[in-house]
């Protein structure tokens, strides 16, 4: 792990004590959000079918879109790199849900020792890690046409747009009532994701901007969907 990506785990952590303190309650969602707004944008439908397939979500927080595919008879593995933010997740869903597997892990740590997958799919958690350690573990643990769906940052809050390059850069994790965290993301065209999944195997099937439903803010994000060669 590289230690920007170490200082991204230590800002989630942050993240998930902060809101464990807090208490905050996290409600259960309806369906798949990949953008900032819960009902712009497709749903779990961009995964395809389902039934039978082996399914895990990167970056997954508290767990509650794995735990909505969960409650709809998928077998969904949920990994989370933050300790607290795993705990949180553990501590409402463990031993409650069949099909739902809660993994404390780094991605490509697990993705390296896992079986292969039918399907991967991220909402907002792969712009934390490098590219040139993410992608070669995800085509590795991808079955043939196995599917790739994500969704990252496009626009900030400030209207910074995407990055030309393949760099980190800081961007701003904020905290109710705390003083807001620093992380580093790779925040790329999508022009550049496209070539970077070529290049590790991929076929890109499409691109979508999400952005905000009335569009009073520059904030957006990019829907990639793709599959293994």
């Amino acid at each position: 792990m590289l230690d920007i990506e170490k200082q991204n785990v230590a800002a989630w952590t942050a993240y998930g004590e902060h809101h464990r303190t807090r208490g905050t309650e996290v409600p259960e969602v309806e369906r798949l959000a990949w953008g900032y707004w819960p009902q712009v944008g497709p749903g779990e439908e961009v995964l395809g079918d389902l039934v039978g397939c082996r399914v895990v979500e990167l970056g997954s927080g508290v767990g509650k879109f794995a735990a909505h595919l969960a409650r709809r008879g998928v077998r969904v593995d949920a990994v989370e790199a933050s300790s607290s933010q795993h705990q949180r997740a553990v501590a409402r869903y463990d031993r409650q849900m069949a099909g739902l597997r809660l993994i404390h892990a780094d991605a490509v740590e697990h993705l390296g020792q896992t079986e292969p997958y039918d399907v991967v799919y991220s909402i907002h958690g792969i712009p934390y890690v490098a590219p040139h350690r993410l992608l070669p573990a995800l085509i590795a643990a991808l079955r043939p046409d196995g599917r790739l769906v994500f969704s990252g940052l496009h626009t900030n809050s400030l209207g910074e747009g995407p990055s030309t390059t393949v760099a980190a850069r800081p961007e701003i994790l904020t905290l109710a009532g705390a003083a807001p965290v620093t992380v580093g993301m790779w925040v790329l065209t999508p022009a550049l994701w496209e070539a970077l999944l070529v290049q590790h195997g991929f076929f890109v099937d499409r691109m979508d901007i999400l952005t905000a439903p009335n569009g009073d803010s520059p904030l957006s994000c990019t829907l990639v969907r793709a599959q293994r060669r």
